[in-house]
């Protein structure tokens, strides 16, 4: 005997069981393995018997050995390994989608999502750094399909060697998995020991596309139906005419900030401070809860869903909404004579669907004279977009009525560095923020300490909101009435699993007429909704402010 053949036994011993568990993890790993339930461990997840496995064992035992069909159990194993490849990759950018924004990813519609994503991910490590992490992800797929089709055929061939005792592994582990479905025995959290999550994740790629044009059919009914669509002009928004209206969203503003007792301090710290505040210059507020469309991502489908009234959850429907002459909230304050301004300061380049949305003026941040340095993503910060829309729009003494749509980005992530909020006259064209930013912790060092991501992540939305209400207090007139709102939760590692999408709405005004108009809302005095405070979809907003509003919402 060969003294190299002992070795050679253990190098195919070690492959084949590198194969088997390789396999084994692939179809029984569930896709929000960073989301299990509390008290359930990775490695309780694991133990799971996975059918897929028995249906592939059985297919390609039943293959005899010779003749054409027996020529066709290597392809056939093959296929099954290409295909099992693709799903595990596909299951790896589950993970992540589920990670980030709280969700399966689509792979009919969120292929777009990649650019943002890997835009994100250069603020936070650096263009090179993010450049060499995309290629490793291309090249770590590449070699996973591979793999994984070499670990089939593996095992393939040693079901084939092997058939008798193959078959009866096969008939034990199938009759286990039938008893333990129909016991419907579980692991803790309630995770089912027999598992079909190999065929359950195929079974949503595969319907993707179909799923897609059946909600591309559906939204174009959605589109059509418009109580609002042909009010004439002079009936519309009555009661705000005598008004200037300014909308701004929050960027990540959602419910967990104030009611997670693990960084909810800075937050209620905040809205304490802001309530007494605006009470001493005359506002008050009401306030409730909306739930959006979309979490952790996705700003532009939160801000179509308030505007437009419809249901705006994927990027083909926001796709459709902007090519359709659907009334906007905005559209709505133009044709009642308002001078309708946007401003959108995370914006670099032209955005097309300004006309969609009815903006007669446009500001981003290639026009508002900026002159600091970036804030990660965020490419000002949010009181300079607020003195800015001061200085180019509220302050002007030629003007007239207006309607302002102003996004704050102060709080995406990566949440470092935080502005500190400044004497609104020291401001001036911004660079006076450069110190500040190149002292503040790096993303790369930040994300090394989840308490320290949702600690800043909480000290960013109170930045948000100590500058929007300190602007109210600070500019506004007796005649301005501010809604504002989160646009989503912030990712699963700072809001958590929960998959809650509620985020705070708010309504300010000095006139009490205007929160008369809104008292059958239900809405609670303040801006801090409590928990008992009404929830509403976000998609039902403009149809009930319209109402409250126009003609019909007159209360007397």
């Amino acid at each position: 005997m060969s003294p190299t053949k002992p070795y050679r036994r253990i190098i195919r011993h070690l492959t084949t069981g590198f194969a088997a568990v390789l396999v084994f993890l692939a179809l029984i790993v569930p896709d929000q393995i960073f989301r299990l339930p509390p008290g359930n461990s990775v490695f309780t997840a694991l133990l799971r018997v996975p059918v897929e496995a028995l249906i592939a064992g059985a297919l390609l035992l039943l293959l005899p050995d010779r003749g054409r069909l027996g020529r066709s159990r290597r392809p056939l194993a093959a296929g099954l390994g290409v295909t099992l490849g693709l799903l595990t990759v596909v299951k790896l950018i589950d993970i992540g989608f589920f990670a980030v924004l709280a969700r399966r990813f689509d792979p009919a519609l969120d292929w777009i999502l990649f650019d943002d994503g890997y835009t994100v991910l250069a603020d936070s490590i650096g263009r090179g750094a993010a450049i060499a992490v995309a290629i490793g992800l291309v090249l770590f797929s590449i070699g996973l399909v591979a793999t994984m089709t070499w670990a089939v055929l593996r095992l393939s061939g040693i079901l084939q060697n092997h058939r008798a005792w193959a078959w009866r592994g096969l008939g034990a582990v199938g009759a286990a998995w039938i008893a333990l479905t129909a016991m419907s025995f579980q692991l803790i959290g309630g995770i089912p020991v027999a598992s079909h999550t190999a065929a359950d994740l195929a079974a949503h790629t595969a319907l993707a596309l179909p799923n897609d044009l059946a909600d591309r059919k559906r939204f174009a009914g959605e589109v059509r139906v418009d109580a609002y669509a042909d009010r004439p002009a002079d009936s519309m928004l009555t009661a705000l005419r005598d008004k200037d209206v300014i909308l701004s969203f929050v960027e990540s503003y959602g419910r967990n900030a104030l009611e997670d007792p693990r960084y909810n301090t800075a937050v209620l710290n905040s809205l304490a401070a802001n309530s007494e505040k605006l009470a001493a210059a005359g506002f008050a507020a009401r306030t409730g809860w909306l739930t959006s469309s979309t979490a952790g991502g996705g700003s532009w489908l939160a801000h179509s869903t308030f505007q437009s009234g419809l249901w705006i959850d994927n990027e083909r429907r926001y796709r459709s909404l902007v090519a359709t002459d659907r009334l906007t909230l905005t559209r709505a304050f133009r044709d009642a004579g308002h001078r309708t301004v946007g401003i959108e300061p995370g914006h670099t380049f032209a955005w097309p669907e300004g006309d969609f949305y009815g903006y007669q003026q446009l500001y981003d941040s290639r026009n508002v004279g900026y002159q600091g340095p970036s804030f990660s993503w965020s490419r000002m910060p949010d009181q300079y977009v607020l003195s800015a829309f001061n200085r180019l729009e509220y302050s002007r003494t030629d003007r007239g009525r207006m309607f302002a749509e102003i996004t704050l980005t102060s709080s995406h992530t990566p949440w470092t560095p935080v502005p500190s909020m400044l004497d609104w006259d020291a401001i001036g064209d911004g660079s006076v923020y450069g110190p500040s930013a190149a002292a503040a912790p790096s993303p790369e060092s930040l994300w090394k300490d989840e308490s320290r991501v949702r600690t800043e992540y909480a000290r960013s939305i109170a930045y948000s909101i100590d500058t929007l209400l300190g602007f109210l207090t600070e500019f506004a007139g007796d005649d301005t009435v501010m809604i504002f709102l989160g646009d989503h939760p912030p990712a699963p590692l700072v809001a958590g699993t929960s998959g809650n999408r509620d985020v705070p709405v708010t309504i300010v005004a000095k006139d009490p007429k205007v929160l008369d108009r809104i008292a059958s809302w239900g809405w609670e005095d303040g801006i801090k909704p409590g928990p008992a405070a009404p929830i509403w979809r976000m998609d039902t907003f403009r149809d009930r402010f319209l109402a409250a509003f126009g003609p019909e919402g007159d209360p007397h």
